[in-house]
């Protein structure tokens, strides 16, 4: 399985997580910041996410706000009350699941038990 693969079934928990640490962003500093956190190892696409950002508008789990910045617009997006519920439970779900991970993949340190 591609490593692509891997971060794409988690790309809605990553955006979310996103918007609840910085409470609003948009598209390209999404973009950029997870760049910048996975020290560009993972790269999401416009193609990937904005997509998925209006599923999670659709769904009712962000609102967006339309900024003026110079002459240019920007569309801000930011959790509402179920959003932000909704991320508490993926992360404790990624969390259960990463803790599931690190148990199956961790090496054998002592291999005599």
């Amino acid at each position: 399985m591609a490593k692509d693969q891997i971060y794409k079934g988690s790309l809605s928990a990553i955006i979310l997580k996103l918007l609840k640490d910085q409470g609003r962003m948009y598209g390209y500093e999404i973009t950029r910041r997870v760049g910048e956190l996975t020290s560009g190892d993972l790269v999401i696409t416009e193609g990937a996410l904005y997509p998925l950002l209006h599923k999670l508008e659709a769904g009712g789990l962000l609102e967006t706000e339309l900024v003026t910045v110079g002459n240019r617009s920007r569309k801000y997006y930011f959790l509402t009350e179920k959003g932000q519920r909704e991320t508490t439970e993926k992360i404790r779900e990624m969390h259960d699941y990463l803790v599931n991970m690190q148990l199956l993949f961790q090496p054998v340190l002592n291999q005599n038990t």
